[in-house]
């Protein structure tokens, strides 16, 4: 158990700190998800970014790809975060410990569908127009 001085001193961590600690959030993140996304997601962002450049995007529809693909990762982050905690207050099988994590991951994939949507909406016409010249 954590000594009363360990306690106040994670309450009163310095705002400097707690920036310094989103970064290490950000590592833990990294090291936490599964490689299979962490690939995946990888590639996905760097086909956006070339059909991006290729098909001359708006700064608009650029806009609506950072949010799309911000989306997706975020929405990772947080059921990373949320596996993690799980695992850490539910060792033990239970059923509704399941349940969040499947929700957390529902909403992982609820978020790259919808990003396949923004996809969809600005690359299709375009490359349907590459096609008739």
């Amino acid at each position: 158990m954590d000594t009363k001085k360990e306690k106040k001193a994670w309450k009163d961590v310095e705002h400097g700190q707690r920036f310094l600690n989103a970064f290490r959030g950000i590592g833990v993140f990294w090291i936490m998800t599964n490689s299979l996304f962490r690939y995946v997601s990888s590639l996905a962002i760097i086909l956006v970014i070339i059909l991006g450049f290729y098909l001359h995007v708006s700064i608009s529809e650029w806009i609506s790809l950072v949010f799309a693909i911000g989306f997706v990762v975020v929405s990772e982050a947080f059921n990373t975060a949320i596996e993690i905690d799980i695992d850490l207050t539910s060792p033990e099988y239970h059923p509704f410990a399941r349940d969040t994590k499947d929700v957390a991951a529902a909403a992982v994939v609820l978020s790259a569908l919808v990003s396949v949507i923004v996809g969809f909406i600005i690359f299709l016409p375009k490359i349907f127009l590459i096609d008739k010249i």
